[in-house]
């Protein structure tokens, strides 16, 4: 009994050698074929620092209204080439990559001071700190999936610098973040060196999700497909993206919904599989000053499946709200 009870203690201690030990022995190369973001970017990138970030952004007309356009988990200011010029004819439009994603820099721990530019609180400081690198007073938050959490938390904080949100199956309900046993497991010295490593697997089954965020897959043709597997090409895109996912926490937006009174344009497709279209219908209702647009035949992504629909929608709702304006008293 004695042997038995030693031999069993002895197999423990090696298995915990083995999770203590045994990753740090596992090679992590760095991601083939990576670049600086600069060498990926298109004619009409433009890179600028803010908040010690460099974030890629896009811009297109002039003058008012200011639109700021800000994109979902895994996508970039890609997302909304079939839109930008367009909105281009009512104003001026900026597009930009958030962090983790696109172009913009990815830091990595140690390289960063202050915040930790992943995290949503930061997230909502460096769209309001690029309104202020760019000059631009006030803007329409225009925010798809993931981007509509950042632009409503930004709208929350900041509220003087947002005139209305434009809202596209923005991610609200139902988030509650992992559990912080989780949390803390990933932090561990051990998950963080083979985090890379899990990236890359994730990633691959993130491909083969893409579809399901379209209503009519057959409308992604293969320019799509290499417009969102660019950002991979990032240096350290893997690394960042690990970062990210460590930094994620739920956002709390469900309790808040009533501190948001600005006009508001909630536009989702009547097949999202991604956010469901019940939960977009949900918001629409009970933000207090909102409209909703559910368009038929559409995915979780309108500003690229259904661009025409989408531009109906907003063109509309800038009018009513220039009505509003309108009609507001004003200050002697």
């Amino acid at each position: 009994m004695r042997r038995l009870f030693r031999a069993v203690l002895i197999l423990v201690l090696l298995l915990l050698c083995l999770l203590c030990v045994g990753p740090f022995l596992i090679p992590v190369p760095p991601a083939r074929g990576t670049v600086p973001a600069e060498q990926l970017a298109d004619a009409d990138s433009h890179f600028i620092e803010v908040n010690d970030l460099k974030v890629h952004y896009k811009i297109a007309g002039s003058g008012g209204p200011i639109f700021v356009l800000l994109h979902g988990f895994g996508s970039s200011t890609f997302s909304w080439r079939e839109v930008m010029a367009p909105l281009a004819q009512f104003g001026t439009v900026v597009a930009f990559d958030r962090p983790a994603f696109g172009l913009t820099e990815r830091p990595l721990p140690g390289e960063w001071q202050g915040d930790n530019p992943y995290t949503t609180s930061a997230q909502v400081k460096l769209t309001v700190g690029l309104l202020n690198a760019l000059g631009l007073e006030k803007a329409i938050l225009v925010g798809n999936s993931a981007g509509g959490t950042i632009s409503m938390l930004t709208a929350l904080s900041f509220p003087e610098r947002v005139q209305a949100l434009i809202l596209v199956s923005p991610a609200v309900y139902g988030e509650t973040g992992a559990p912080l046993y989780v949390r803390l497991a990933l932090t561990l010295p051990q998950v963080r060196r083979l985090g890379p490593l899990f990236v890359r697997f994730l990633v691959t089954r993130l491909e083969g999700s893409l579809p399901s965020a379209w209503h009519d897959p057959s409308k992604i043709g293969p320019e799509v497909w290499e417009g969102y597997k660019k950002p991979l090409r990032v240096d350290n895109w893997d690394r960042a993206f690990w970062e990210f996912n460590l930094a994620s926490r739920s956002a709390g937006l469900e309790t808040q919904l009533s501190g948001i009174t600005l006009p508001a344009l909630v536009i989702t497709g009547d097949d999202d599989r991604w956010v469901p279209t019940a939960q977009s219908i949900r918001l629409g209702g009970e933000l207090s000053n909102a409209q909703l647009v559910v368009i038929p035949d559409c995915g979780h992504v309108a500003q690229e499946e259904c661009p025409e629909e989408f531009l109906q929608a907003v063109t509309a709702f800038l009018a009513d709200v220039r009505k509003m304006e309108l009609k507001e008293p004003q200050l002697q």
